[in-house]
Order: C-alpha cells, then structure tokens, then sequence
C-alpha cells in the first residue's frame, strides 16, 4: 500500500485545502470530485470520485486546519478526523 502525504501547512481555506489534496494524491476521476466533505466520504468509502487508489493518506501539520469551518459552523478538520474515524476502506491519519 503506497502512503500519499498530504501537507496542511499554509491551508486557509476548504478550498485551498481540496486542492493541495488533489495535486497530492492525484486521484481517479479528480475531474468529478465534488470538493466537499460529503464527496470526500463518498471516495474514501466507496472510491467514489476523487478516490485515492489502495492508499493510506497522511495530512500532515493538520492543526494548520483548526481555523477552518464547515458552512454549519463545525470544525473542518473535526469533520474530517470524523470521516477518518469511521472510514472502513481508507486509512486516514492526521499528523
């Protein structure tokens, strides 16, 4: 299994952040990857769109994530280590 490394450093904002995700793991279908974290479940649990290959993902220097926000008010990088959490099919871990 080949580990794509994912650095949060200088991050601002989600957008930002799907980028720098994309340039790294150059996923399947990167072109219809919705870019939000309803999609980013959808790849790493069903290899959805913008799905990583049989990959470990680690994000490095994942605090730089702590300002973002979710358009409900919730923490993005909460969100994400929740979807981590529960991912069943991808390894995601946040350094």
């Amino acid at each position: 299994m080949r580990t794509i490394h994912i650095d949060c450093t200088g991050v601002t904002s989600p957008g930002a952040f799907w980028q720098r995700y994309l340039d790294a793991a150059a996923p399947e279908q990167a072109d219809l990857f919705g870019c939000n974290l309803d999609a980013f479940w959808d790849a790493m649990e069903a290899g959805g769109p913008g799905w990583p290959g049989g990959a470990r993902l680690v994000f490095t220097h994942s605090e730089a994530l702590r300002p973002l926000k979710c358009r409900d008010g919730m923490s993005f990088l909460d969100a994400l280590r929740r979807i981590a959490t529960e991912s069943t099919a991808t390894r995601i871990e946040f350094t």
